[in-house]
């Protein structure tokens, strides 16, 4: 489609696709230590994105190929608990522990109000979930294409970076669903709004029917499209099933259209899926959806850990990252069970960041082994406070070794004077020295 300047900014990719090298492209490239020539080019070919809506002033982030593997943090009010005070706070620890995204999942009252209050103070990229707003100002049974079209155009006019749409939950896709016979059936909050709407009706998802109109409005404001999985399996049983692959099918063909149109497009992967199924999965989705960004919740590796499914979703989170996805939405020990508090969010993403790291070492992604080779240096010394600066949780690690009777001394109580590292830089200054 022609770019009519004269009306607008052209998009992230429609600059990258002119040759053009944009200052969010400068400031991922610095970021990440790459040539911007080598930004702009990934962005071009749909590799990488930058969430970065024109009416959001914050230094942008790049998802994608190459890139660290980011992390998202979710935060938000319901109806049966609504105080905006920590939903702010959790915004905070989120930025504070490392998150490159915040997405608000907010349900109920005043989300206009609450949004742009968060959006004022978010220094990292911001998402939601458009069909949560409107069903949280429409009865179920009372809204329409107009409504929901209507509110993602007015977050997109607010300075909301991405927007996770579920266009892949259709008639065609929940025939399989129902014909499958999964454990779990839909656990997608948004994906069974839009399969009650459908079946209510009649009629077809507007976001797959009218698809272009969701382009439209994304071009406008340059947001970019999380197209979501709303048939992702919420049981390692339901895995890797017929629904959640047709679904993909629908997607890879939607996030070529956007790519065509300019609009920047990630996709988003599956919830529960066993150790074994991981790998398939993701250079699944690369190869069905033209090598775009993966944005993964987990995967959980096991449904029988409630109340610590942050450790049951990194597990999941470095094989996937590892195997080249390349966003990880965090879960937090509240998963399944209740709204998560401001430490389970802070433990989070630490959880969430450890496993991308870990990830990030495997992939080679510039810097990542560097550190870890700075801290084993700092190990090697006995140099805590360097220790400290280089520890993905400072404040915890030196809590943890500020409670031992050993804080003030070179070892710790796990050893003591039977420190192997003590004693090995005794021995090695010996051998050095004769003495």
């Amino acid at each position: 489609m022609p770019i009519n300047r004269r009306f607008r900014e052209m998009t992230q990719l429609e600059s990258a696709k002119n040759g053009d090298i944009t200052d969010a492209m400068r400031a991922v490239a610095e970021d990440e230590g790459l040539d911007p020539s080598r930004v702009r080019d990934a962005v071009a070919a749909g590799s990488v994105v930058i969430p970065k809506n024109a009416h959001h002033d914050f230094r942008p982030r790049g998802i994608g190929k190459g890139l660290r593997t980011k992390v998202n943090a979710n935060i938000g009010y319901s109806s049966h608990h609504r105080v905006l005070e920590e939903e702010v706070e959790k915004l905070d620890v989120s930025v504070k522990a490392g998150a490159d995204s915040v997405m608000d999942l907010s349900t109920g009252e005043g989300l206009d109000e609450m949004r742009l209050d968060l959006l004022k103070q978010c220094p990292v990229m911001f998402g939601t979930v458009p069909i949560y707003q409107v069903i949280s100002e429409k009865h179920p049974g009372e809204f329409g294409a107009e409504d929901i079209f209507e509110v993602i155009e007015r977050q997109a006019r607010q300075g909301v970076d991405f927007v996770t749409v579920h266009c892949g939950v259709t008639k065609e896709s929940l025939d399989k669903l129902f014909n499958q016979g999964r454990v779990c059936g839909i656990v997608s909050r948004g994906g069974s709004i839009l399969a009650a709407w459908i079946c209510r009706t009649g009629d077809e998802n507007p976001l797959y029917r009218d698809y272009d109109r969701l382009l439209d409005i994304a071009i406008e404001h340059d947001v970019t499209l999380s197209l979501g999985d709303g048939l992702r399996p919420g049981a390692i049983h339901d895995a890797s099933d017929r629904a959640q692959f047709q679904e993909l099918m629908i997607l890879g063909e939607l996030a070529q259209r956007a790519r065509d149109r300019g609009v920047q497009v990630m996709i988003e992967g599956p919830g529960h899926v066993p150790l074994d199924q991981i790998e398939a999965n993701v250079k699944m989705e690369k190869e069905i959806c033209g090598g775009a960004p993966f944005y993964v919740l987990g995967p959980l590796t096991t449904d029988v850990a409630p109340g610590y499914d942050h450790i049951t979703s990194a597990i999941g989170g470095a094989i996937a990252a590892s195997s080249g996805a390349d966003f990880l939405c965090y879960v937090t020990r509240a998963e399944h069970l209740r709204l998560p508090t401001i430490e389970d969010v802070r433990e989070g993403v630490i959880t969430a960041r450890i496993a991308a790291h870990s990830a990030d070492i495997v992939k080679g992604v510039k810097g990542a082994s560097d550190w870890d080779k700075r801290m084993s240096a700092a190990r090697k010394s006995l140099d805590w406070e360097k220790m400290y600066s280089l520890a993905i949780d400072p404040e915890r690690a030196r809590e943890m070794r500020a409670s031992s009777e050993d804080y003030e001394s070179a070892v710790c109580t796990m050893c003591g004077p039977l420190c192997a590292i003590d004693m090995d830089n005794l021995m090695r200054k010996r051998m050095k020295t004769g003495v």
